[in-house]
């Protein structure tokens, strides 16, 4: 008889452990073993959480190179519950040992299949039994992941009724959910010990404001309340907000924001041509947000402007605001608005131009950028790749909770009765035209950090934390990607022949970017180079991009008049006539305020169960080489983390949204 030594690991997650009877299968090219009954002296404690139990498995012969293994379990005594196996090992009577990974839920009583752990691409498989094995778990994939048109425009999302009709392994954990629900449910009470958030009143005085506020505050949204009015500050956001997408270097004024010299150098020091020039101007643009419909919220016109605002770099390095055009087309009711004004004036502009930022931010720079193109790749992933294939290995890790937090986002968000719809001056047919539009402006260099900042002319405007950190960041994905890949793909022709590969690709040119070449995504792989830069990016827009754009959302939002995410009153059509009484009067209402409050709260607060970028507890790769460039990643990662928590401690405002230690892995709130 020849004796294989099993030993399965089950997972350390909460309700990971079966009372039910488990069962395998050896299988191997020469043959495969009966089915055993996994039964040993622990009993039915083999299996419980963090269990690491060892089996024998007999057969008469050797059955040669393992290649899968089959797992069922069984309710007879015990009801029926859901196991999670972390990984199986198995050492053969040869001494080799072979590693299964799995981490999945198994919850029903049917034979599953895993490979052996080394990375197989699809024009590899020489046994019929692994070709058949991959043919059936990409077919069972087909089946569980399927494509969905949440709205026209957008792109496609995973079609699902439910939260809980999930499948298990891409279900929040239970201590995710546990706290999600709770974040959620004692938000508003946190947030809102008045009961002010059925209160449809309009604001009376700052200090109203401030009384909720502080409630719940961070170190960051206390500096905002006390700066949110400075010049310096308003300019900062742009680079090291959580909007840093819109800013670029102005080489030709707009034809339609003509500001002149007079209005923004009346003393003559210098001219706007000449600091135009020497790189000295700035511009950003909300024309996306033109000629949109408004919301109507508490029975109210909302009012959303798309405004164009210049901003001047000066000798000590600030970038300040010059000039501020609230409509996108110039006229007597439509004034351009100067530092010089009056200070009503000019904070009025200031405050259409936050609100309009957020709607920019929320909807394309947050939601599709990120979220959105997340979920594709994600579920492309999971059509198109099986567990054994090398990119599966590589890409599952940056998928951990995506598709449950966007199930989420669609209902509670963007839906009919959602936040979104509800509460925010872009909400309802206005959303819907914003996400349109942003999709059909999306180009595939302006998700690749390094071509976006060369692009908006940013490479050397000082104080870009964002970028600093951002292309670090890319630098050392890159790096990572490049040598996983390259250890698999040595030569052109086999990224051309792995179809697989192609599908995936082909599956999110036309379901993330809906077949639009104009986007630049390419619809194929011909290089390995190809497949290293557009990985790089799916890893950096999931986990980088994303902790950029939403982490800091309740530091910059949650002082309401930093971020109004909507107003009430028209912008003014003449200077002269504001007054803190009217701003007080523009503000949102008191219970569309604290509602903003408590989402940015919620989207901003990491779980406990957070895994930082780079740390992958699940082992999916097996390979020595891939384990080490896992490693050395780590390495690189820890060194950045120490020089940007450096650089932090001397600083007023911190940026730590790109500090990889406190980042996640993925899209998961």
């Amino acid at each position: 008889m020849e004796n294989y030594e099993v030993t399965v690991s089950t997972g350390n997650l909460i309700n990971a452990d079966t009372l039910n009877n488990v069962y395998i299968k050896l299988v191997g090219t020469d043959g495969e073993s009966e089915r055993k009954w996994l039964m040993g002296f622990k009993g039915p404690s083999a299996f419980i959480r963090g269990a690491v139990s060892t089996f024998t498995v007999s057969c008469p012969l050797s059955l040669g190179r393992l290649l899968l293994i089959e797992l069922d379990k069984q309710h007879l005594i015990f009801p029926k519950d859901s196991w999670f196996p972390s990984k199986v090992e198995v050492k053969s009577p040869e001494g080799n040992i072979y590693c299964f990974p799995i981490y999945r839920w198994i919850s029903d009583s049917e034979v599953h299949f895993f490979r052996e752990g080394t990375a197989v691409r699809v024009f590899e498989e020489n046994h019929h039994l692994g070709a058949y094995s991959r043919e059936q778990e990409l077919n069972q994939r087909a089946n569980e992941y399927c494509w969905d048109v949440y709205a026209e425009g957008i792109p496609h999302c995973m079609k699902v009724e439910n939260s809980n009709d999930l499948p298990w392994e891409v279900q929040f954990s239970f201590t995710k959910s546990t706290e999600f629900l709770y974040t959620a449910s004692t938000g508003l009470l946190e947030l809102d010990p008045k009961l002010l958030a059925n209160c449809t009143e309009k604001w009376t005085d700052i200090d109203a404001i401030n009384r909720v506020f502080c409630c719940k505050q961070t170190e960051i949204s206390e500096y905002v309340e006390k700066h949110w009015k400075e010049d310096a500050f308003f300019g900062y956001q742009f680079l090291n907000g959580v909007n840093p997408m819109l800013v670029k270097r102005c080489s030709v004024l707009p034809g339609n924001f003509p500001v002149t010299d007079d209005m923004v150098f009346p003393k003559g020091q210098c001219s706007l041509a000449n600091e135009i020039k020497k790189g000295k101007i700035f511009l950003c643009d909300y024309k996306r947000l033109d000629g949109l419909k408004p919301n109507i919220v508490n029975g109210k016109k909302q009012y959303l402007m798309a405004p164009l605002v210049l901003l001047h770099k000066t000798r000590d390095d600030n970038l300040m605001p010059i000039a501020i055009q609230l409509k996108q087309t110039p006229a007597d009711d439509n004034p351009i608005f100067l530092p010089t004004d009056s200070e009503y004036d000019w904070l009025m502009a200031k405050i259409f131009v936050r609100s309009a930022d957020f709607s920019e931010h929320q909807l394309n720079v947050h939601l599709l950028r990120t979220h959105l193109l997340a979920e594709v790749f994600a579920v492309s992933l999971l059509r198109n790749m099986p567990m054994v294939h090398p990119l599966y290995k590589l890409l599952i890790p940056h998928t951990r909770y995506t598709l449950q937090i966007n199930y989420l986002a669609r209902q509670y968000l963007i839906s009919k009765t959602g936040f979104f719809t509800t509460f925010a001056a872009s909400g309802g047919e206005a959303m819907f035209t914003i996400l349109n539009r942003s999709l059909s402006s999306l180009t595939y260099s302006s998700l690749c950090i390094p071509e976006d900042i060369a692009e908006r002319g940013l490479k050397d405007v000082p104080n870009f934390f964002y970028r600093d950190d951002g292309l670090k960041l890319w630098k050392i994905i890159k790096k990572f990607v490049d040598g996983i890949l390259r250890y698999y793909y040595k030569k052109d022709t086999e990224v051309q022949q792995d179809t697989e590969l192609q599908k995936w690709i082909g599956d999110i040119f036309e379901h993330g970017f809906l077949s639009q070449a104009g986007t630049g995504i390419p619809q194929r792989f011909d290089t390995v180079a190809q497949l290293v830069k557009f990985v790089t990016m799916v890893i950096f827009t999931g986990s980088c991009q994303h902790s950029a754009v939403n982490s800091g959302q309740y530091d910059y939002g949650g002082w309401m008049p930093n971020t109004p995410i909507t107003l009430q009153r028209p912008p003014p059509t003449t200077k002269g006539t504001t007054s803190e009484e009217t701003m007080l009067q523009t503000f949102p209402d008191v219970n569309s305020t604290v509602q903003g409050m408590a989402t940015m709260w919620l989207l901003s607060k990491q779980s406990s169960d957070f895994v930082p970028l780079g740390c992958y507890p699940e082992e999916h790769f097996s390979d020595k080489i891939p384990c080490q460039l896992i490693k050395d990643f780590q390495g690189e990662l820890q060194s950045l983390s120490a020089a940007i928590k450096a650089r932090n401690s001397t600083m007023n405002v911190p940026y730590t949204y790109m500090d990889p230690a406190l980042l996640e892995n993925s899209v998961a709130n």
